[in-house]
């Protein structure tokens, strides 16, 4: 039988009920973007330094804090303040080297019952969500994961991306946001504690085009929810993380539009506090004035 999950959103929440988190769990992905930064291909203590340096600049404004088990959990564990909750990916990735992620299964190590998680007060589980015949089974993956994450007392937090099918692109039917929406109608009335989704219109439109898109996204979502940062510039995350929360997100958690730039950086804590710290100020900024608190969800 599942049970209660002892922990609400509070545990990665900021005092205005708005969620202000950093997500710095790229595994391969990361290592490719040191290689497009000129550094060639990091070895894996390169991963874990750069996290632990995210983790200890950024840290003290976050309230929640995204990573993986492969790269830097434990290190990152004890750079962190108490005020940011630890969230462990529970992801099993296929990912060709250099591609984006293709699919994902749960975590047999992390879900494992001698794995300590002792420490995270929440796990992730990132979908690729398409127009297949597998809808099905990630549905019941979402399942899984939700119902193992009651079973540990922690927080679930889902996050599905859309992606086109061949048949979409060869036709000329594929429409992100639609997709978005249709994905957060199928997927976030299954319980989890909080939905991460992908930012309406990629961050392109108008101050009114990006509250409107954002509207229309909340009428397909059940539950509190917060937008991720891949695939929108980094310039346009701020603008478009606030008319996500004047439209009932209750913030973001974002990884590459407070950091990627910095990857490659030959002062990686320096470059930090001049880039990311500011950036990620202004977020918490807007999330502490405009987003929905999750309590109200």
């Amino acid at each position: 039988m599942t049970q209660a999950t002892t922990q609400t959103l509070d545990a990665i929440a900021r005092p205005s009920g708005g969620l202000a988190m950093v997500a710095m769990d790229q595994r391969e992905s990361l290592r490719t973007m040191f290689d497009a930064a000129g550094r060639g291909r990091p070895a894996d203590d390169v991963l874990v330094d750069f996290k632990v340096a995210v983790a200890d600049a950024l840290g003290p404004l976050a309230s929640g804090f995204l990573i993986d088990r492969h790269y830097g959990y434990r290190e990152v564990a004890a750079v962190l303040p108490e005020t940011a909750g630890l969230i462990l990916a529970v992801d099993d990735i296929t990912q060709a080297d250099g591609e984006p992620v293709e699919e994902t299964a749960l975590d047999d190590v992390v879900l494992a019952p001698e794995f300590d998680l002792a420490g995270a007060v929440a796990i992730k589980l990132l979908i690729i969500w398409r127009r297949d015949e597998k809808r099905e089974q990630r549905i019941q993956l979402a399942r899984d994961f939700i119902d193992a994450a009651a079973q540990r007392g922690l927080l679930s937090v889902l996050e599905p991306v859309v992606r086109a099918t061949p048949h979409e692109l060869a036709d000329g039917t594929w429409q992100p946001d639609a997709a978005i929406r249709e994905a957060a109608a199928e997927l976030s009335p299954l319980g989890q504690s909080l939905y991460k989704v992908q930012v309406p219109l990629a961050g392109t439109g108008t101050a009114h085009e990006q509250v409107h898109a954002s509207e229309e996204l909340a009428k397909s979502i059940t539950g509190p929810w917060v937008v991720l940062s891949q695939g929108v510039a980094q310039d346009r995350y701020l603008a478009a993380v606030e008319a996500a929360c004047r439209s009932g997100a209750s913030g973001f958690l974002a990884g590459r539009a407070l950091w990627s730039d910095v990857v490659g950086s030959d002062d990686v804590p320096g470059t930090l506090r001049e880039r990311s710290v500011p950036r990620l100020e202004k977020l918490v900024d807007i999330v502490d004035r405009y987003a929905q608190p999750w309590s109200s969800k």
